[in-house]
């Protein structure tokens, strides 16, 4: 860590080379940052099984609103979809770290040091102005297949949401999440085109033989998923 780096206590998002007064993506003020090197004594990444491939990486304690992130052992290298906030040196190299979209980046800058990773988020994303001190070894604009991992272009959302595919494990990270018995579509984002991109959604698990969705903050069977995604989720809130 030899560049000045902070991490906001409120969302997890990680500030590179500079210290502003607010959170770039929460707004919270600066009374809210620790150094990454503080972030990393105090916090540590966690992994919970989801089936015998993939698992669920979090910081622990609870790091703000920090979305998990996902390790996927392909049989030809691991991958993590998305990113933890917290810095852990212990944890075991991923090859490829692939992104959903633009606003929980964590520490993959460190991450990506560390594991000599490539990182890949779609072009549409990598513009936007918090993308900047980050590093991206790819920036995609097709979907594509990578070890096994099928990538999907929603937009929506955010103009490169990107879902992912891995056998029969559905990654949706915040499009939508759980609320009661129902969905509700993420509403940091257009209304419009985030309902479209539900129509997107449609298309792409047609047919498909899933058993597990992984979301932002919830693993759930892939029928009970279906069913409140068949019953139309409402743009909503947190």
């Amino acid at each position: 860590m030899n560049r000045e780096q902070h991490v906001c206590l409120v969302c997890g998002f990680n500030m590179i080379g500079f210290h502003p007064a607010h959170c770039p993506f929460c707004g919270a003020s600066a009374k809210h940052f620790i150094t990454a090197e503080e972030c990393s004594a105090r916090f540590h990444v966690s992994s919970t099984v989801v089936n015998e491939k993939v698992s669920r990486l979090n910081s622990q304690p609870a790091l703000g609103i920090e979305h998990a992130a996902y390790r996927i052992e392909t049989g030809n290298g691991a991958c993590w979809i998305d990113c933890p906030s917290c810095f852990d040196a212990s944890l075991t190299t991923a090859e490829t770290i692939l992104f959903t979209h633009h606003h929980f980046l964590g520490a993959s800058n460190l991450y990506r040091d560390r594991f000599a990773a490539e990182v890949r988020i779609h072009q549409l994303d990598s513009t936007h102005d918090i993308c900047r001190p980050f590093s991206f070894d790819t920036t995609f604009q097709e979907n594509f297949v990578l070890k096994g991992i099928e990538a999907f272009h929603i937009g929506g959302h955010t103009p490169g949401f990107t879902c992912y595919i891995f056998e029969d494990v559905f990654f949706i990270c915040d499009y939508v999440f759980l609320d009661g018995d129902g969905l509700k579509y993420n509403p940091f984002g257009p209304a419009d085109l985030t309902i479209a991109g539900g129509r997107v959604i449609e298309d792409i698990i047609s047919n498909r033989q899933l058993s597990t969705v992984c979301g932002y903050n919830y693993v759930i069977g892939y029928d009970d998923w279906k069913r409140r995604f068949d019953a139309g989720p409402v743009f909503g809130g947190y």
